[in-house]
């Protein structure tokens, strides 16, 4: 095997997120707020000697403190755009061997005093062939309070060689002592609609098609994190056929919910076909599906709902993130429910999800969510009374019985000021008035005051004209 073969397999053979690691700040993507006064800083030559990088896991903290040290040692530098031409700029490129000078360590296994004590002595020799000496300390809250006390003079008062970047998840953990002497940069989650473009982007540099539907649920999976959407990504591609990632194939593997159960839920929960969900709910459960997740997702999609139901063009604001015809779809199912309906709905599924967590029984808990919503007029909160007015203003008939349509008591029926009468005269001006059960029939004047008046002054008259007489 040549050399160039054996590099491209070596090359090929990298994760996904190491293979598109940016080289650059201008690479980095959603920390504009972060790489643009870095910049600024590099043309303004006046770069601090220590830096702390804060954020959630997979955002570009240890990647900006690699291109900040490239940046710094690069033979043009201190420059925004290094020249990746020099030795110091190939040895920190992306497949690189590394530099000497730019030391990389991992303070979870690292965090000591003594460590603090030997990095503490070889802070002060030189670089060996670079303009700075670098060290780069990962998961810095790691390191011990002892070992940050160790760290703290050659922190406060380094030497003109020397550089220190701090990259956390949980800044808080640094003694103030340290933080104090730092520039502190917090990492944000990118959002979802430029994670979607960027990974849209390494798709077609991988000549690999993807369906519709399957980026906004890699997204998803991702949480706002780069690394982990770059790894979902990578898992998705690799198991591809000749026709691309599929959506179908998306879904069965990351674990969520097929799109058209959660329309045929939604569509049973907007006519009161209390069959239809539960036919939903062995579906999910005999396809193996996680009761959980379907719960979470049923919850992702009435939150959509409720924004559609409010802003009609959600989909082209970017509030919600999915295909166009998922958005269309979901229009015509908002303009089914009433606001009230659908805010009941959300929350009780909220509730039913956090009830989940330490069930026994997740599919008994899955259906008592159902049920709970199908019913309105099981509850007299102040929630379910608007969601049976919602049902009324729509001129919808839920039975019971579930069915629309069927004859019987409509599902919230509330009677009005005149229900009794009619039932008392025969139903003249429209028949019989609905059969009402007793709890709802209001109680009917007493008639023992009117009765005892009548009575008594009869017998008060006689009583007087006996006396007359």
């Amino acid at each position: 095997m040549s050399v160039g073969a054996y590099n491209l397999v070596c090359v090929s053979s990298l994760a996904l997120y190491r293979r598109y690691r940016p080289e650059s700040f201008a690479e980095v993507i959603g920390q504009e707020h972060v790489t643009d006064p870095l910049m600024q800083a590099l043309r303004n030559n006046r770069v601090n000697h220590a830096y702390l990088f804060s954020g959630p896991r997979g955002c570009g903290k240890t990647t900006s403190a690699r291109i900040l040290a490239r940046c710094l040692n690069c033979e043009q530098g201190p420059t925004p755009t290094p020249c990746g031409e020099c030795q110091s700029c190939r040895d920190l490129a992306r497949n690189g061997p590394g530099s000497i000078d730019v030391i990389e360590i991992d303070a979870a296994s690292h965090g000591g005093v003594d460590d603090a004590r030997d990095l503490r002595e070889k802070a002060f020799f030189g670089p060996a062939s670079s303009r700075y000496k670098i060290y780069i300390i990962d998961e810095a809250h790691m390191v011990t309070s002892a070992g940050f006390n160790a760290l703290l003079k050659v922190v406060e008062e380094p030497p003109e060689h020397l550089k220190f970047i701090f990259a956390t998840t949980e800044p808080e953990k640094v003694i103030g002592t340290i933080r104090s002497r730092t520039h502190h940069y917090p990492f944000r989650l990118v959002p979802p609609g430029t994670l979607r473009e960027y990974l849209g982007e390494v798709c077609g540099r991988e000549g690999m098609a993807v369906e519709d539907g399957v980026l906004p649920l890699v997204v998803r999976a991702g949480a706002g994190s780069v690394r982990d959407s770059m790894s979902v990504m990578d898992q998705l591609l690799a198991g591809a056929r000749e026709d691309g990632v599929t959506y179908a194939m998306a879904t069965s593997l990351l674990g969520y919910t097929d799109g058209s159960l959660l329309d045929s839920v939604v569509e049973a929960f907007a006519a009161g076909d209390g069959a239809a969900a539960f036919e939903v709910v062995d579906r999910v459960i005999e396809g193996g599906n996680d009761p959980r997740r379907f719960v979470a997702d049923l919850l992702e999609r009435l939150r959509d709902l409720v924004i559609l139901a409010a802003v009609p063009d959600a989909g082209e604001k970017g509030l919600i993130d999915a295909p166009v015809d998922v958005v269309e779809r979901m229009t015509a199912q908002a303009s089914v429910f009433g606001a009230a309906e659908l805010s009941r709905a959300a929350d009780l599924v909220n509730d039913g999800l956090t009830e989940m967590r330490g069930a026994t029984s997740p599919r008994l808990q899955l259906e008592l969510i159902c049920a709970r919503v199908l019913l309105p007029a099981a509850y007299g909160d102040e929630r379910s009374v608007m969601a049976r007015l919602d049902r009324i203003e729509r001129g919808v008939n839920f039975t019971a019985a579930g069915a629309p349509g069927a004859p019987g008591m409509a599902m919230g029926y509330v009677p009005g000021p005149d229900a009794h009468t009619g039932g008392q005269e025969g139903g003249v001006a429209g028949g019989p008035g609905p059969a009402v059960p007793a709890g709802l029939r209001s109680r009917p004047p007493s008639p023992r005051r009117t009765t005892s008046r009548r009575t008594t002054t009869p017998t008060s008259t006689s009583r007087h004209c006996r006396a007359t007489s």
